[in-house]
């Protein structure tokens, strides 16, 4: 598999710098504009490597969704900050290695010549996780990503960057994995952890939701008895599971 590294970044002279640095170590790029399209690829895909330009709105967010994907996916992070950017705000949302703005090739080559050896590390030999999708939580005018863990009919697991917030009823939506189904409606926090785990309970679906998720469990095989797995904590999971056998 080909070392690959995914551009959040607009500015064409960066972009250019950037491509042809990594190109230079046998790195190819992809380029991708916004931030909820950025934190659609990383779960979907699998980089080498990320470049997040702090000036871009939820470049921060990225950062933070990066440390909560499982490690054999997870990507060396460089961030492109500018003199009015602290670094240690770079460093604190997860940041390996900083960019000071205007990129300079010289200092480009330094930076990747400093993490070649974190490149070339072959995460694919470790274990995989069949599930992997991004759920959309809407709380007030505030969106936080996470990623969808595991997923019943009733309801699902989730990891997100930071403890969720309180609330009585979340709007959501996620893409079915391996599908361009989207399921849409809202849920309630049954359970949740200072790491960002927890659980929800899909109180409104839309009928085409259902649906699609209904057909969705049917085709990987899931059973009745993972739907209240899903919902509880890790360790009442195992204690269910002991107590089923």
């Amino acid at each position: 598999m080909k070392l690959n590294v995914l551009l959040m970044c607009r500015n064409q002279p960066s972009l250019r710098l950037l491509a042809n640095a990594f190109d230079g170590i046998g790195v190819r790029s992809e380029v991708c504009l916004s931030a909820p399209d950025t934190m659609e690829w990383l779960v979907k895909g699998h980089y080498s490597a990320l470049v997040l330009d702090f000036d871009l709105p939820g470049a921060a967010q990225v950062a933070r969704m990066v440390r909560i994907i499982s490690p054999d996916r997870r990507p060396v992070i460089f961030t492109m900050i500018g003199a009015m950017t602290p670094v240690g705000g770079a460093f604190q949302a997860g940041a390996n290695f900083v960019l000071y703005k205007p990129l300079e090739a010289e200092q480009v080559s330094r930076s990747l010549r400093a993490a070649r050896g974190f490149l070339n590390a072959d995460r694919r030999r470790s274990p995989r996780h069949t599930l992997q999708g991004l759920v959309h939580l809407q709380f007030g005018v505030g969106e936080i990503p996470a990623i969808m863990v595991d997923v019943s009919e009733q309801g699902l697991a989730l990891q997100a960057p930071e403890r969720l917030p309180k609330a009585q009823e979340v709007p959501l939506r996620f893409v079915l994995p391996g599908t361009a189904h989207s399921v849409e409606g809202t849920g309630q926090i049954i359970w949740s952890n200072d790491e960002g785990r927890a659980g929800m309970f899909f109180s409104r679906l839309t009928l085409a939701s259902r649906k699609y998720l209904k057909d969705w469990l049917n085709q990987r095989g899931t059973k009745k008895k993972d739907a209240v797995r899903v919902l509880l904590e890790p360790e009442k999971v195992r204690q269910f599971r002991r107590a089923s056998h």
